[in-house]
């Protein structure tokens, strides 16, 4: 499927591919200035070779490979490897007494009283976690020195038991990495495997959250660095000599080698994307409190942007559910909640007939029952083709058809657990993916303090525009903005980020001025640094960690740019207590604050992108819908009636649809419910309000 054409030969081209779990989406910005516009493509994600996907999703939009100036790329197989347990062999180092430190790990639980919870099984079993007499105070003072003869001595353990890369932490690096450095340095000679050491991922504190991030690091980088160098071949062989970088997960973009280097941060690198994009959509329709919504083939995604910021967690937790605490990760990523409803995901009937949706899915092979490629399984998708919602000669702007009779007959062997017909089904199905993404939604507002009905919700990805209506309606959400192209929208705020390096370090005492700017100033060159040449003109963002001295927890407080000295220091006590006081309800106005910590984001902007441009993209090369109006069963929200259908690339600006209705684009489908009404705006996104 192709949105557009490539323009003539020698234009510039900036290309970004996502690859989900059904389908692998193409963008690109061809030309520059006023003149520049929007290509798209869409191919089938090959799970035996994700580079086969991104090199066919180039092959369908016709980009000429030498006109490629810049390539970005948004993956999962970090989180893939993970979570399907598809890493390396994996060994740990770590200083003399803290062989259990992964086996260990934290006492508290994420839901106390739970007689179901399970520790989570550590990555690197304890037969494969070696120690090395050796110490270093928190305060960075050698206690005990490291003998080369000792990492020597790994060496042929290590070997002897396959191990595929091995995982360096020792006690207080974050303080003075001198022992892991060359224990590490000793170890990448002597062994042909990958070795990561602890401070080449995280400068912080906490023992065994930084050994969980290096852990999972060190687990995915054989399976990163075999991917990203084989599509870098693929990619030359095709005639693209473009710089390529990754997406990462704190909203920036990092260069394949130093992805490699360091896979997680490329945890969440597909998701975040959109994340960026949705920021950057609201500041231009002037609504600084945005959720993004991105609902694809696999999952449900969803991110809270206050005051047109993005926010960037560092207490990440991968797999954390209210029966397993997880597996830390001390690396900044952009705060997302996700759970297993996407287009694909199965429906389900349990032991007492209850319906449940995901978290497993049909993926893109053999993918939905109605792709007739073999699969039984009911899916959302399914669902909601009987119900008329898709057109099943519409689908991929009429590039793939879907079977409803296959759809049909995965629902009937559904109902028939339930003792209910195919249609009843397919309306249980609906009802609880929808339940379960109002959830994941309530999660980043109510659950945070933050009132949803001052939200706009942005709704991206195949099937967000398909449920958007109905969880605004669900939340009070008072406005959805649906952008052009909003299956390709990740694909596209990979294109619409700059570059960007985050610096974080420890640094434990009392606040005072002189030591907190000797901290910003080193974050600050690390920060550039890492940018390279990238970062002349690059902004800079400053946090700092604080707590009231005694306390445990911290708040991470900006600093006011501009402001040094005494005014700095008095300017952070003021910030600090009244994020205190809306965090807490707490304030001490005697007690000293204590530095934590620090943390410098560099963001190098990106080459504009032509938002307004993308409408009229949208136009070309794209068929109408095969029908006008369709029989539609909208359930508790109208029943089954009779609504129109239009193509969203004959919808003019300011021009006011009434639902219901149901307005159709080659990869996604808008559903606008009665009671609604409907219009696009000047760069073409389609808004929907109550009526």
């Amino acid at each position: 499927m192709k949105d557009t054409a490539a323009g003539p030969r020698g234009e510039r081209c900036r290309l970004a591919v996502d690859i989900g779990g059904t389908f692998t989406d193409l963008v690109a910005v061809v030309g520059e200035g006023r003149s520049a516009r929007v290509a798209r493509s869409k191919a089938d994600t090959t799970p035996g070779g994700l580079e086969d996907g991104v090199m066919a999703a180039l092959k369908v939009a016709g980009l000429p490979a030498s006109t490629v100036s810049v390539f970005v790329h948004g993956t999962t197989v970090v989180i893939n490897a993970i979570t399907e347990r598809r890493g390396a062999r994996t060994a740990l180092v770590t200083t003399e007494g803290f062989r259990d430190l992964l086996e260990i790990g934290r006492a508290n639980r994420p839901d106390l009283y739970n007689l179901a919870y399970r520790k989570p099984r550590p990555l690197v079993p304890r037969r494969l976690c070696y120690e090395v007499a050796e110490r270093i105070s928190y305060r960075g003072r050698v206690l005990q020195p490291l003998e080369d003869r000792a990492v020597e001595e790994l060496v042929e353990p290590i070997r002897a038991a396959g191990v595929e890369a091995v995982a360096v932490c020792f006690l207080h690096s974050w303080a003075n990495p001198r022992h892991e450095a060359r224990a590490a340095a000793l170890l990448r000679e002597r062994l042909d495997v990958p070795v990561l050491a602890s401070h080449q991922v995280s400068g912080q504190w906490r023992e065994y959250e930084r050994a969980s991030t290096t852990v999972l690091s060190a687990y995915a980088q054989p399976v990163v660095s075999t991917y990203l160098g084989s599509l870098a071949r693929r990619l030359r062989a095709e005639g693209v000599a473009a710089p390529s970088y990754a997406m990462s997960s704190n909203g920036g973009v990092c260069s394949f080698d130093r992805a490699r280097a360091n896979p997680i941060r490329l945890l969440e690198s597909g998701p975040v994307a959109g994340v960026v994009a949705s920021a950057q959509l609201g500041k231009r329709m002037g609504a600084g409190d945005i959720l993004s919504l991105d609902i694809g083939g696999t999952t449900a995604k969803t991110s809270a942007v206050l005051g047109g910021g993005v926010r960037v967690e560092r207490g990440y937790r991968i797999e954390a559910s209210p029966l397993s605490a997880g597996y830390p990760v001390q690396a900044p990523i952009v705060d997302i909640v996700e759970i297993g409803a996407g287009g694909g995901s199965v429906a389900w009937v349990d032991p007492a007939a209850g319906l449940h949706v995901g978290p497993s899915s049909a993926g893109a092979d053999p993918g939905p029952a109605c792709y007739g490629r073999g699969g039984t399984a009911p899916t959302l998708t399914d669902a909601n083709l009987l119900t008329g919602r898709l057109d099943p000669l519409y689908f991929l702007g009429g590039a793939m058809g879907l079977d409803l009779q296959a759809a049909e007959e995965a629902l009937a062997r559904l109902g028939q657990q339930m003792g209910v017909g195919a249609g009843e089904a397919a309306r249980g199905v609906l009802r609880v993916a929808v339940a379960q993404m109002t959830r994941a939604l309530r999660l980043v507002t109510l659950r945070r303090g933050h009132d949803p009905r001052r939200f706009t919700l942005v709704a991206h990805g195949g099937a967000g525009p398909l449920h958007a209506a109905l969880l605004a309606r669900d939340l009070g959400i008072p406005r959805v903005a649906v952008p052009p192209g909003p299956g390709h929208f990740s694909a596209f705020g990979m294109l619409a980020g700059g570059l960007r390096a985050d610096a974080v370090r420890t640094r434990v005492g009392r606040l005072a001025p002189g030591p907190l700017q000797d901290l910003m100033a080193s974050l600050d060159t690390e920060a550039l640094e890492e940018l390279g040449a990238a970062g002349t003109g690059a902004s800079l963002e400053r946090h700092v960690e604080l707590r009231y001295l005694g306390q445990e927890h911290t708040l991470e407080i900006p600093l006011r740019p501009g402001v040094e000295g005494e005014a700095l220091v008095s300017g952070l006590r003021e910030d600090f207590d009244r994020t205190s006081r809306q965090a807490y309800a707490l304030e001490l106005p005697g007690v000293p604050l204590e530095m934590v910590g620090a943390r410098v984001s560099a963001t190098a902007p990106a080459d504009p992108v032509p938002w307004g441009a993308s409408r009229q993209a949208l136009q070309e090369g794209v068929g109408e819908p095969a029908e006008d109006r369709r029989v539609v069963d909208l359930d508790q929200q109208g029943g089954v009636v009779e609504v129109a259908v239009l193509g969203r690339s004959g919808l003019e600006p300011g021009r006011e649809l009434q639902g219901p209705c149901i307005v159709e684009e080659p990869a996604a489908t808008t559903l606008v419910l009665p009671g609604q009404r409907a219009w696009a705006d000047p760069d073409g996104n389609l808004i929907l309000e109550e009526a």
